[in-house]
C-alpha cells in the first residue's frame, strides 16, 4: 500500500492558505528576532522540519506548527480559527426559527 501524498489531498486554494500561514510564521519569528536555528534549538524540531513548517507544508503534524506558535507567543491565536462560526450559527438559526 503505497503511502498518500499529501500534497494532493489539499485543494489548490486550501494550499495556498498553508502556505501564507508558513509565510505568517516566518515574518513572525523574524519581528521577534528569531532565526530558523533558534526555532530549532527551542522547539527541539530539525531544520528540516522548520523548513516544512515555514513553508506551509502539509505533511507536518499540527502540533508542530503550535508548537512554533507558542515560540513566537501567539498559540492562544489557534483557539480563535473555529471560535466564529458565521455559517453554523447561521444554519443553527435557521433551524431554530423553522422549528416554531
Amino acid at each position: 500500500m503505497s503511502k498518500r501524498n499529501l500534497h494532493q489531498v489539499l485543494f489548490p486554494a486550501q494550499k495556498r492558505i498553508l502556505e501564507s500561514f508558513g509565510t505568517d510564521l516566518l515574518l513572525a519569528a523574524k519581528r521577534r528576532g528569531l532565526n530558523k536555528t533558534m526555532l530549532c534549538e527551542r522547539s527541539g524540531f530539525d531544520i528540516k522540519t522548520i523548513n516544512k513548517i515555514l513553508a506551509g507544508d502539509p505533511g507536518v503534524a499540527i502540533g508542530a506548527y503550535i508548537k512554533v506558535l507558542g515560540i513566537l507567543g501567539m498559540e492562544a491565536n489557534f483557539t480563535e480559527l473555529a471560535a466564529h462560526d458565521e455559517v453554523g450559527r447561521k444554519l443553527q438559526d435557521a433551524k431554530l426559527l423553522a422549528d416554531q
